[in-house]
């Protein structure tokens, strides 16, 4: 009687953990279905977010010597960098926005769109009037303001302005200064620590 009742019980949760391990195994194909789905839909972003950086033809057009080192910790990244070329004068940017990866896309996506903004539809023209332009359309877009539930995002930002025909470069940085090589001499320009 005990050997048929050992082999009852011994059957039964056999079946219990074949029953579990099936139930176990489904969550994992669910699990796996929907972390593909997050994935791809991150890399797609990612796609979109590498569309909005300036070209290499554009680049090109306007500089001869450069360097982009661009590596972005996650998939997608709150680093993006910025150029734009009107009135004989080419502002480029680096911009290290907060937080990484899905959110800091978020935010390099804002920078970008209150970059241009700032540029071609408010012509800002100067370094400072610029970042004050990028730094008014966040807090805008953001809807921030100066209560202690604000939310706290921003820019780290290096800003130039290249005026080739005279010869003369205007920085503003955020957090970021500018390094300068002039005859083996270097010099560093320090930011404010606002944007």
């Amino acid at each position: 009687m005990m050997i048929a009742q050992l082999e009852s019980y011994t059957y039964e949760l056999e079946e219990k953990v074949k029953e579990r391990t099936l139930r176990i195994e489904k969550q994992k194909e669910e699990i796996e279905e929907q972390k593909k789905h997050i994935t791809d839909s991150i890399y797609y972003a990612r796609r979109i977010q590498n569309a909005i950086l300036p070209s290499i033809n554009v680049i090109e057009s306007h500089l001869k010597d450069y360097l982009i080192l661009y590596l972005p910790k996650d998939i997608v990244s709150g680093d993006f960098y910025w150029m734009h070329c009107t009135d004989g004068q080419c502002m480029i940017a680096a911009v290290d926005c907060t937080g990484h990866g899905v959110p800091g896309a978020f935010m390099s996506i804002v920078g970008f769109n209150q970059l241009n903004y700032a540029v071609s539809v408010k012509k800002a023209r100067t370094a400072a009037s610029i970042m004050d332009e990028l730094n008014t359309g966040v807090i805008n877009t953001l809807n921030e303001n100066l209560s202690e539930s604000s939310i706290k995002d921003g820019m780290d930002m290096a800003l130039c302005i290249f005026n080739f025909r005279e010869r003369k470069v205007e920085f503003a940085g955020a957090n970021n200064p500018i390094i300068i090589i002039r005859k083996g001499e270097v010099t560093m320009y320090k930011g404010d620590r606002f944007l």
